[in-house]
């Protein structure tokens, strides 16, 4: 393993940490793989219970890494055919906690949405922006996020792509709770040792039921992903990401 990811386990929780903080923890070739294979492992390991999600600051995750798509779409969105890691999020048969300590994008939003539950730091913001630089969402989008906020907000933010910031997200139901900065990784520990206290097959069972539901919509989503991107030019990709991050830039004060 690179050190584009980081791995701990304490207290029967695996911790995983998005490690590219240059490029707001942007899914990199490496990072794509890394995750994937750890999310495979930490659900397959019986030492773990409980596995949680951050981010090294300033950001969680930026989404799709564009500056490595751009130099070769083809196969840099193949490579989720095999190694899936925005998908696997939710395909972990046990708890998955996002500590989201920052901007959360496109496929990191995705990432986010995976999970069981989320908690945020006061730092935190959120925004999808496939349709601001070109990119169909592909990794749960359009099940999730009406799913946790509502069909019109949800379509506001996927038509509009503007920020939601942290207090924001509490309020529509986007994470579950909002906490100073300092205080995230201890908030999403303490919520992973009360889950890691049930029945491992009682929390598998819940999460099946939980996910019924979905695999239409998901299906659908991914089918019509993978047309777009046969049927639309993903030249200048990195361009399109800049004039993205500079329009966020000024909806946060930066």
């Amino acid at each position: 393993m690179t050190d584009v990811l980081l791995q701990e386990t304490v207290d029967r929780v695996r911790i995983l940490t998005l490690n590219r903080p240059e490029a707001r923890n942007s899914l990199s070739p490496e990072l794509v793989v890394e995750l994937y294979d750890e999310l495979v492992e930490a659900d397959a390991d019986p030492s773990v219970s409980v596995v949680v999600l951050t981010g090294t600051d300033p950001a969680f995750c930026a989404g799709v890494d564009l500056k490595a798509a751009a130099v070769d779409p083809k196969g840099y969105f193949r490579l989720f055919d095999d190694k899936d890691c925005i998908a696997q999020v939710s395909r972990v048969r046990k708890p998955v906690i996002g500590a989201v300590n920052g901007a959360t994008f496109t496929g990191g939003l995705e990432i986010a949405l995976g999970c069981d539950f989320l908690f945020a730091s006061d730092r935190a913001y959120f925004a999808d922006t496939h349709g601001r630089v070109g990119i169909f969402p592909g990794g749960g989008m359009t099940a999730r996020l009406p799913s946790a906020i509502g069909v019109r907000r949800a379509r506001e933010m996927s038509m509009t792509g503007d920020i939601v910031d942290a207090h924001d997200a509490e309020r529509i139901g986007l994470v579950n709770d909002v906490v100073p900065h300092a205080a995230l990784l201890d908030r999403a520990m303490r919520a992973a040792r009360a889950a890691s206290e049930l029945d491992p097959d009682m929390t598998m069972e819940l999460k099946r039921v939980y996910a019924a539901g979905f695999e239409q919509a998901l299906e659908l989503e991914r089918l019509t992903a993978r047309q777009w991107g046969t049927a639309h030019n993903q030249d200048g990709l990195a361009g399109r990401r800049d004039a993205v991050m500079a329009r966020n830039r000024g909806q946060i004060g930066q």
